[in-house]
């Protein structure tokens, strides 16, 4: 018998797929850097000073790994960052390590 596994893809940005970490191929320290220079100051403008009450609000809009790298995407688009999809998907592992913490 065949075991298939089934990926999902967004604008280019894989997300692992279950039972494998979210972002695993992302480098969290690195989407570190990228969210302290292209997202935090945003954030923090729109949550009163506290950019990371985006990410734990109860109406959080990204409540699991594939909306969290749909809103990186968008994100990244609506703003034009010119991010890569590696740069989203370090962001991604970043995001998920500090805040999600999808399994």
């Amino acid at each position: 018998m065949r075991k298939t596994t089934t990926l999902i893809f967004l604008a280019g940005l894989t997300v692992a797929p279950a039972g494998a970490a979210p972002f695993a191929k992302g480098n969290a320290e690195a989407g570190a850097e990228l969210h302290a220079a292209q997202c935090d100051g945003c954030h923090a403008n729109r949550f009163g000073g506290d950019g990371g009450k985006i990410y734990t609000r109860k109406d959080r809009r990204a409540n699991n790994p594939g909306q969290l790298a749909q809103w990186l995407t968008t994100c990244n688009a609506n703003l034009g960052n010119n991010l890569f999809p590696e740069d989203e998907l370090d962001l991604g592992a970043y995001l998920n390590q500090r805040f999600y913490k999808f399994k």
